[in-house]
């Protein structure tokens, strides 16, 4: 009688498209931001709420694959790729999520509305991040074409092309996080010193949010390299 494999059951043969799933409901929560803040700038806390709702249904998504995941992947894989890597991108991959409901929760929790002297730049910044976190989706979507050509010749070249692009973005998200703060820094004593504060920790963690992008292009750069 044969034995059933709950990892196959859930994910197939390979660890690869559950990982690509899960990022891109990562993904989700981080480009819903745009949209999200759009409605705070405007003051409409009810299309707040439920974009609020819909990245943490993104998020809760990301969660469920994440747990079965972790609970049913197999000790060892018969792959070029080792269980400790996969489980180390879905981790940061997850920063993501959590991050973007949190940074969601935070401002509709107090109501925070971002000072109109930095809304478009705020909106420009907020939209950067997220295109970061949609080009990491892009090189994660190729990991199964790695994984068939053996992690070599132009399928490598072209995943290479892509954390370039991806390392790029992010460094155009810390150079808008700069521009911002200094600019929050300006209005601060027009502000109240507490909604100053958590504005400062939102710009942090929105810029995270591109780290975390990067930090998954990192992680593919060395699966390459092994």
């Amino acid at each position: 009688m044969a034995v059933s494999n709950p990892f196959a059951s859930l994910f197939g043969t390979s660890p690869i498209k559950p990982l690509q799933q899960h990022m891109a409901a990562a993904v989700v929560c981080a480009e819903k931001l745009s949209d999200f803040f759009a409605a705070t700038f405007a003051a409409d806390w009810a299309t707040a709420e439920e974009l609020f709702k819909e990245i943490s249904a993104a998020e809760h998504e990301a969660d469920r694959i994440n747990k079965e995941f972790r609970m049913n992947m197999p000790k060892s894989l018969f792959m070029p790729v080792s269980r400790g890597d996969l489980l180390s991108i879905i981790g940061i991959q997850d920063d993501i999520a959590d991050h973007a409901k949190d940074i969601a929760g935070i401002i509709l929790g107090r109501q925070l509305q971002v000072p109109a002297a930095l809304q478009k730049k705020f909106a420009s910044f907020v939209a950067e991040s997220g295109t970061a976190c949609s080009k990491a989706l892009t090189a994660v979507n190729e990991l199964d074409e790695l994984l068939e050509t053996g992690f070599a010749g132009q399928e490598v070249k072209f995943v290479e092309k892509l954390i370039r692009d991806l390392d790029k973005q992010e460094q155009r998200v810390d150079k808008g996080e700069k521009t911002l703060r200094h600019r929050l820094f300006a209005l601060e004593s027009e502000m109240n010193p507490i909604d100053a504060m958590f504005l400062y920790s939102t710009i942090d963690n929105i810029g995270a949010l591109a780290d975390f992008a990067k930090a998954v292009g990192n992680r593919l750069e060395l699966l390459m390299a092994k």
